[in-house]
């Protein structure tokens, strides 16, 4: 520790430490205006200088650093009148007008101003000066007003430190310096990302959200957490009265540190829309219109056709299926409803749709269905691999953060048929790109383990001493046949040799190595397997249970890990436990004072076939639009009109709502109280900023549903809720909302033994014990191009838009992204006639759409790709039925296709 008195006042700090920190320390505030608490010290205001005795001149405290016996002194009457200069200099070319400013009350200029004793400015507004400037009101969230700069780099370094995007740039020198996007296109043009860390760098009101000048400035701030991906972003909600002003990221959020992106940021005017339905409808047809009806009503109508289905087709005729967008404690009451009150297991989640493999297969191998790391695990990571996943568009912050990383020397791999923005980026370039066929990744990552084992690269004393020999003892006999190695499958995974040997070889020897993955891990026909072969290669090379390492899913939606945490499985009750279990069955019989069914319901694909034959006749659909989001829309469409009744819980009358018959209104994430749990297993608190605007709270409507079926559910708040969750779910027994709001978040487990939670898992152990290696075998998916059908269609999302786009096409989001475009590459589009723009008809055996082309290099020959954020493109429609053969989960990621030129 290093000792120095500031202002007279003894202080002992860390070296490295700046003057300003130490300052600080001791409740000593320097003025300020280019340092912040997120940025690398920049020392261009000149505000912050202090005395040093000893030292000539004034140097800036925030890039001194202590040294022992240093005097420092921050009020001197030198200092004072040279801080005064520097800021009459700032004010004598910037606008006068604080009255009538957007940020007047939320400007450190304004208060810096105050601070520094400044009471005149000596300097006329004759000469040049910056006041006529021209904004740029291109970005369609904030505004950029350069008369109002002050050129302090703020929103520049945030740019580069924290988003890692480099869009904006101090362009000119002296007196014409100016901050541009781009190359001086404007905002929207510019390769920004509206992530608003520039937003919420800026000192002045040179940046400035268009909500905040249209409303003034909020007057109350409830924090909460962002409803879109599974990063699970904390936010302060600032508010006038009920409404939202903006929504600002929270510093101490656990998983994003005060960053965002264009979504929660932003994105969040959904929540209010003028389509959001507020009022309970009813019809007895699809084919009829709808008509409005109170609460009471809409229950005792969804009561009636589900008893009356019930006693006609027997009990297992109806089902449910709950959201991933919705809180942990909506998602328990739903699946308590389906066992307790509809008696039987048809429970499903949209979670399976996109992540059950994850569950399946960390299950089998580790003994547990999540990641093993927290995001700040990354900074400690030497070498990255991201496999099917694209984090700079689906999971934007944790990619900030990961970049950061990149940035500071770790290496990358990239395991994905598309060239994603990480390939190659500002600062950033993958070491190895693994360009494999869609379709061949257990191939893939069989290779990559066969490297290991055959070339002595195995972390032996880790196997040795953590996992199960008899299990590793039958698989490095399997993973070591001369058919796994990377010669063998190059001839149809499309991976050279020499690259797969290459990055086994990083990844065993580079250090600390994490593996990342999403959406093109899962969804496949081996989905299941492929989970399985990556928890193989983490325990072969000892890559788990601490820092820097570990098998870490990307989770696509807000709540995916909470949605199967609390049983919405039809296999298993909440906590991962299987309901055949009679210990754990007569725990929640118990407890819900009610008989339950031992054997598993039926999924999603079981309920819509049976519903096509007559047997199902019934859906509860919570918050999930399954006429966009599942695979053969076709089929699934065919299935709802068969049903006799479809309830579906929701914000917005979907594409699904269409063959509803009952339709209960939803909440908004700022209406809702209760958790979420994000792909990091952090349980996050989700706070109403305003009152529910439908009149109810949505586990409320469910709890009334079970009630009229015959078996009554009562809870006083979610609070309640989240108490038997946790009084029945061993991983949560240490939560509860009071225990949140006291230590902020906590990753599960959160018990007795670890009431912070768990920030790594399987650090000393696994949870099953040792380590499981299973087989697996590479097994060719039933979808292959054909002469009919020689391309391959994969799919995935963009950064500006989210999922089936319910929410962000109705907002700005969609200026970036307004309809889903087909990437295709230049060779295919040449022999097919296509150019960029040009209208396509892409087929597959299963139905067509039409979209525009884009030709881009980013795929590969002989492979399209798409997103899916648009009903009018409806990429689901040419999806097929293959899915995972242990939890079938759709596979989204290979489709055979055509594409033609049409009008």
């Amino acid at each position: 520790m290093i000792e120095l008195s500031i202002d007279g006042m003894p202080v002992r700090v860390p070296p490295g430490t700046s003057i300003m920190q130490a300052a600080h320390a001791v409740g000593v505030d320097i003025a300020k205006l280019c340092a912040t608490d997120s940025l690398k010290a920049f020392g261009s205001c000149r505000l912050c200088i202090v005395q040093v005795e000893g030292r000539r001149g004034l140097p800036a405290s925030c890039t001194t650093p202590v040294e022992p016996g240093m005097v420092v002194r921050t009020q001197t009457p030198q200092v004072a009148r040279v801080r005064r200069n520097v800021m009459e200099l700032y004010i004598s070319d910037h606008p006068l007008d604080c009255l009538t400013c957007a940020a007047n009350g939320d400007c450190e200029l304004q208060d810096m101003a105050g601070a520094v004793g400044l009471r005149e400015v000596r300097y006329g507004s004759d000469g040049a000066n910056h006041l006529v400037a021209e904004k740029d009101e291109s970005n369609p969230y904030f505004t950029f007003d350069p008369t109002k700069c002050i050129v302090c780099s703020r929103c520049v370094r945030a740019c580069d430190e924290i988003q890692g995007t480099f869009a904006l740039s101090i362009t000119d020198r002296g007196f014409a310096s100016k901050v541009s996007a781009g190359m001086n296109e404007g905002f929207l043009a510019s390769e920004c990302v509206s992530c608003g860390a520039c937003v919420q760098a800026c000192p002045t009101a040179t940046l400035t959200e268009k909500s905040v000048i249209e409303a003034g400035q909020p007057d109350r701030t409830v924090k909460t957490t962002c409803a879109y991906c599974g990063v699970g972003c904390s936010f302060e909600a600032q508010l006038k009265g009920n409404d939202v002003v903006r929504m600002v990221p929270a510093t101490d959020g656990g998983a994003n540190e005060g960053h965002s992106c264009v979504k929660g940021r932003f994105a969040w005017g959904y929540a209010t829309h003028a389509d959001r339905v507020l009022s309970p409808m009813v019809r007895e047809h699809i084919t009829d219109n709808w008509r409005q009806v109170s609460w009471g009503e809409a229950i005792d109508f969804a009561a009636t056709k589900f008893a009356g289905i019930q006693r006609r087709h027997g009990r297992d005729a109806i089902g449910g299926v709950s959201s991933s967008r919705c809180t942990n404690e909506e998602v328990y009451v739903v699946q308590k409803m389906i066992r307790a009150a509809f008696g039987n297991n048809n429970i499903d989640t949209c979670a399976r749709v996109c992540h059950s493999p994850t569950g399946y297969g960390l299950k089998q191998t580790f003994g547990t269905a999540a990641g093993t790391q927290d995001f700040k695990s990354v900074a400690h990571a030497d070498v990255i691999v991201v496999i099917g996943a694209n984090p700079t568009d689906a999971h934007p912050v944790f990619a900030a953060r990961m970049k950061r990383r990149l940035r500071q020397g770790a290496k990358l791999i990239v395991i994905d048929p598309r060239r994603i923005d990480l390939v190659r980026s500002p600062h950033i370039r993958a070491e190895h790109h693994l360009q494999l066929r869609p379709g061949t990744n257990v191939a893939v990552i069989n290779a990559l383990a066969h490297v290991i084992v055959t070339e002595g690269l195995v972390n032996e004393a880790f196997v040795d001493a953590r996992c199960d020999a008899r299990s590793y003892a039958q698989w490095k006999a399997f993973i070591a046949q001369p058919e796994q190695s990377p010669e063998a499958t190059e001839a149809y995974s499309g991976v050279p040799a020499s690259d797969i040997r290459a990055a086994a070889r990083l990844y065993a020897t580079g250090g600390n190595a994490a593996i990342y993955y999403g959406l093109g891990v899962t969804e496949h026909s081996q989905g299941s397997t492929m989970v399985l072969g990556i928890a193989n290669l983490a325990m072969v090379a000892g890559q788990i249970g601490r820092d820097g390492t570990g098998v870490n899913p990307l989770r696509g939606q807000n709540n995916v890990q909470g949605s199967c945490d609390m049983g919405s499985f039809p296999h298993e009750l909440p906590g991962y436990r299987h309901i055949s279990d009679d210990a754990t069955r007569n725990t929640f019989e118990q407890a819900w004072n009610v008989a339950l069914d031992p054997e598993p319901g039926l999924r999603i694909p079981n309920m819509l076939s049976l519903a096509l034959s007559g047997q199902f006749r019934g859906m509860f659909i919570q918050g999930e639009d399954l006429a966009q989001s599942d695979p053969n829309t076709l089929h699934v469409t065919s299935a709802l009109s068969a049903m006799e009744c479809v309830v579906v819980q929701d914000l917005f009358l979907n594409e699904t709502a269409k063959y509803a018959h009952v339709f209960l209104p939803g909440t908004a994430f700022l209406e809702k109280d209760g958790t979420f749990t994000n792909a990091e297993r952090r349980i996050n608190r989700v706070r109403p900023a305003m009152p529910p605007r439908t009149g109810m709270h949505e586990w409320d409507a469910v709890c009334r549903l079970a009630t009229a079926l015959g078996y009554p559910m009562h809870y006083q708040a979610a609070a309640q809720i989240m108490d038997e969750i946790a009084s029945l779910t061993p991983t949560f027994s240490g939560v509860s909302f009071e225990y949140l709001d006291q230590v902020g978040s906590v990753q599960w487990p959160c018990t007795a033994e670890s009431p912070l939670g768990t920030r790594i898992m399987h650090e000393q152990h696994f949870v099953r014990g040792r380590g499981r290696f299973l087989v697996t075998q590479y097994v060719p998916t039933e979808e292959r191009s054909t002469r009919k059908y020689p391309l391959l269609l994969t799919t995935g999302r963009i950064l500006s838009q989210y999922n089936v786009g319910t929410a962000t096409r109705r907002t700005a989001n969609s200026v970036w992204h307004p309809e889903d475009i087909l990437e295709i590459h230049p060779h295919d589009a040449e022999v097919r006639g296509i150019g960029t723009g040009d209208g396509v008809l892409l087929s597959s055996r299963k139905g067509d759409i039409t979209l525009h082309a884009q030709v881009s290099d980013r795929v590969p020959e002989g492979v399209v790709y798409t997103t899916f954020h648009h009903p009018e493109n409806a990429a689901n429609v040419v999806t097929t039925e293959f899915s995972d053969w242990a939890t079938n989960c759709p596979e989204y990621k290979v489709t055979a296709v055509e594409v033609q030129p049409v009008d």
